[in-house]
């Protein structure tokens, strides 16, 4: 169940970078749950698909371009999957870039629950592993 945790959340990134809003709302769970790292201009947290898919919808408004590059590996445990990220924004301003490692847990092939970190080795300490337990997973 792991890998296909990992595909949905591949496909989430994969549907965020082509546009795909649609395909992203679908990817959430109706009860998902979104907590958002310190120091985000909308500090949530963010209860069902609706709220947590505006809350990105406005985000992507800020900028004329964007997209999340996945830097790191994917890293699951159980029905948890973390990936470091750097969300890239451009026009309307200076350029942006963003990193981060978001957890997502994944039910019944829906994301179900996030919670962005902005230091990666916490996101992983929350999976219950160590760098060096990611990187021997990789």
């Amino acid at each position: 169940m792991s890998q296909e945790n990992v595909e949905v959340v591949r496909s989430l990134y994969a549907a965020w970078n082509a546009g795909e809003m649609d395909a992203v709302r679908d990817a959430c769970d109706p009860e998902i749950i979104m907590r958002t790292p310190e120091g985000w201009p909308e500090p949530g947290p963010y209860f069902g698909r609706d709220a947590v898919v505006r809350a990105l919808e406005q985000l992507r408004e800020t900028f004329d371009s964007d997209w999340q590059e996945l830097i790191s590996d994917l890293v699951h445990v159980g029905d948890r999957v973390a990936v470091r990220t750097v969300w890239h924004g451009v026009g309307r301003g200076p350029e942006m870039r963003q990193e981060s490692t978001p957890v997502l847990t994944v039910r019944r092939g829906r994301i179900f629950y996030v919670e962005f970190f902005s230091d990666h080795r916490e996101a992983l300490e929350a999976l219950g592993l160590s760098e060096q337990d990611a990187h021997a997973d990789s």
